[in-house]
């Protein structure tokens, strides 16, 4: 045992040992699941080129394939996530350098070397580096730039500056290749930008809705903010059934995917006398435009996606709280009827008792 060992070279030594543990643990997923993808979009690929019978799906193929996955218990197989699978395999065909035997001898008999020869071949990063150092949900937001040089580009910038994927997406809306490109002085720029950066965790970061789905695990085991948010809906939960007023409850943390972006509704009722949704968002800060606006969003998504014959319109509720005292409003997306909303006021809990209810829980919850 070395003799200089004391108690702060102790918790140094287990949290260091942690940290790497941690970090290897989420390579290992991400690697798994990034490889997986691609191994699907090679299927999807080789069929719509050589299948039997591709013929009778045609441009449905994708549709149809996500429905009997999820018939066969697959989740997160998505048309959309099949859709990435797809453009994955096409636009990353050097993954193919890090496969091993036993998945190459399982793929469709398309692995030679015609996929490692595009035009821009001599753009594309190392497979085993990308896989490496890149997370698929980085891929995700990659895949949709079409100009193989931006691509490289954001590649590039990722790996060097061990970007999260939040600053990665940050990056490409801000046209920082664009930007790149006009700039006299691109060093300092680059440098600029990456001192500003946010790094990626080095943990297993559970949120990310592709690596959760791959594991197998409830979104609402891993989206809640804080242990505080997640008792506050625990308990809000409880107090909307127990009114008597019709609620249903349908879901908690209930994902939406609206254009490329997923989203996560904190809880999600059926009104039975209303014959509606109810949306209810909780947020742990001061009511603001974006808060109303992103329950105003989901709300309108429901209305368009999920009402159906014999519903009314959903209606949204956000409670928001500021040093142990709470707001609420309404979001009622799409309604100009005054006597409608009127009627949906009165069946729905007033202001007062949900702002009371919420004051409560949150000093229980702080105590």
């Amino acid at each position: 045992m070395n003799k200089h060992l004391d108690f702060q070279n102790l918790v140094e030594g287990i949290v260091q040992v942690h940290q790497q543990a941690a970090a290897q643990a989420s390579r290992a997923v991400n690697v798994s699941l990034t490889l997986r993808n691609w191994a699907i979009g090679c299927y999807i690929q080789e069929y719509e080129q050589y299948g039997a019978d591709r013929a009778e799906y045609g441009e449905e193929l994708l549709e149809k394939l996500a429905k009997q996955l999820k018939n066969s218990g697959l989740k997160g197989l998505a048309t959309r996530n099949l859709w990435y699978a797809r453009r994955f395999y096409q636009f990353y065909p050097q993954i193919v350098q890090t496969l091993s035997a036993e998945l190459s001898a399982s793929l469709p008999n398309a692995l030679d070397q015609k996929i490692l020869q595009p035009a821009s071949a001599e753009l594309r990063h190392d497979g085993h580096k990308l896989l490496n150092r890149l997370s698929f949900s980085h891929f995700v937001e990659l895949i949709p730039i079409e100009d193989p040089l931006a691509r490289v580009f954001y590649e590039m910038e990722s790996m060097r500056g061990n970007w999260s994927v939040r600053e990665l997406k940050r990056q490409i809306g801000s046209l920082l290749f664009e930007r790149s490109a006009l700039s006299k002085n691109k060093q300092k720029l680059s440098e600029l930008v990456q001192a500003r950066a946010e790094s990626a965790p080095a943990h297993l970061d559970v949120r990310d809705p592709y690596v959760f789905e791959f594991l197998g695990i409830k979104p609402e085991e891993v989206m809640g903010e804080s242990e505080v948010e997640d008792q506050l809906l625990h308990k809000l939960q409880g107090f909307l059934l127990e009114l008597g007023h019709g609620f249903c409850f349908e879901a908690r943390q209930k994902r939406i995917l609206i254009g490329d972006a997923q989203y996560f509704v904190d809880l999600v009722f059926y009104h039975r006398i209303l014959k509606c949704h109810v949306l209810v968002e909780l947020k742990l800060r001061p009511l603001n435009h974006e808060n109303i606006g992103q329950l105003n969003t989901y709300v309108s998504w429901y209305r368009k996606n999920m009402m159906t014959e014999g519903d009314n319109p959903p209606i949204g509720i956000l409670l928001c709280t500021e040093k142990n005292h709470a707001l609420m409003e309404y979001a009622l997306a799409g309604m100009d009827n005054q006597l409608f909303v009127s009627k949906y006021q009165l069946e729905l809990p007033k202001k007062e008792d949900m702002q009371r209810f919420i004051d409560a829980a949150l000093e229980d919850s702080q105590a």
